[in-house]
């Protein structure tokens, strides 16, 4: 069985070979990996989590609202021994963005010798524009956007290499954007609207295409499930209902939702929560003390 850490080699190596064929016209090249890289990385979980910080634009569609707001991000240049070698830029999603994860992406700059960045996704994390998320202040929060502020970050980081490193403004270091799942989306649309910013892009499992009422969604995490917890959460979801109807701020408020006045945001907060342990590969924590529960013939849904 290969391991997680072998798997991202195999991943670095095909996906690169493919994507920087004729690397050396761009500039740079690789060296072979040797056995002891994998296991003389670092044990920590973070490449970086030193805080840096840029002002980014509030509106980007806007010739008269010229409001900014400090963006996280971080930058790790440990493996970039060429200054003039390949920048990888990854995008964070939607939730807080703590540091440079030591994972994949690790394995495939250290091998290419690239520098990697990312930049927090605005609203989350410390990059919240403003205080409090009213209706008004959250027309900004959209994904055209935030590939607007991947544009401006990758210029603005450009100018700072080029500073750094003493050169003219003109030069360009090759620059490739990796996402996973919404910020995978990111990847590829950012690829597409910005052909001139980068070399290219990996977008895993990249949501790409909104489907209204996606319901194969639901029976995928039903069939993931087995018989017994998905039973056990068709059992949740008719009890739920139910004590809405005779209830809904108690039953909100067993779940610390008492907040939420719409009974629809309410629903699609359990089910997410359901949905998210089998979506991330840990159904056990769910299905385990919900068979426990149902053994013991105990309500599935607590009443006081």
């Amino acid at each position: 069985m290969v391991s997680r850490a072998g798997f991202a080699s195999l991943l670095g190596a095909s996906f690169l070979l493919l994507l920087l064929r004729g690397a050396e016209p761009l500039g740079f090249s690789h060296r072979p990996m040797t056995a002891g890289d994998e296991l003389s990385a670092a044990p920590s979980r973070y490449l970086t989590r030193e805080e840096r910080w840029m002002s980014q634009r509030l509106d980007h569609f806007s010739p008269t609202d010229h409001r900014q707001f400090n963006q996280r991000y971080f930058e790790f240049l440990d493996y970039h021994d060429d200054p003039t070698g390949p920048v990888f830029l990854r995008i964070c999603g939607e939730s807080s963005c703590d540091g440079l994860p030591n994972d994949y992406l690790a394995v495939i700059a250290k091998k290419f010798g690239a520098a990697v960045v990312t930049p927090e996704h605005r609203y989350y994390g410390k990059s919240s524009p403003f205080d409090s998320l009213t209706t008004d202040n959250l027309r900004f929060l959209s994904s055209k956007q935030a590939l607007f502020d991947l544009a401006v970050f990758r210029q603005y980081y450009q100018e700072k290499l080029n500073s750094q490193y003493n050169r003219s403004a003109g030069f360009d270091n090759p620059w490739f954007v990796f996402g996973v799942s919404y910020s995978g989306a990111l990847s590829a649309w950012f690829r597409l609207k910005f052909p001139h910013l980068t070399c290219g892009s990996l977008a895993s499992s990249g949501v790409v295409l909104a489907v209204y009422n996606f319901t194969d969604f639901d029976k995928q995490v039903g069939e993931s499930a087995g018989p017994q917890c998905k039973a056990a959460l068709q059992e949740i979801t008719r009890l739920v209902d139910e004590q809405l109807r005779l209830d809904s701020h108690s039953v909100k408020a067993l779940f610390g939702a008492d907040s939420l006045k719409n009974d629809g945001d309410f629903l699609f907060l359990l089910a997410d929560a359901a949905a998210t342990t089998f979506q991330y590969g840990n159904p056990d924590a769910l299905c385990s003390p919900l068979a426990n529960a149902k053994k013991k013939g105990e309500s599935l849904v607590v009443s006081n």
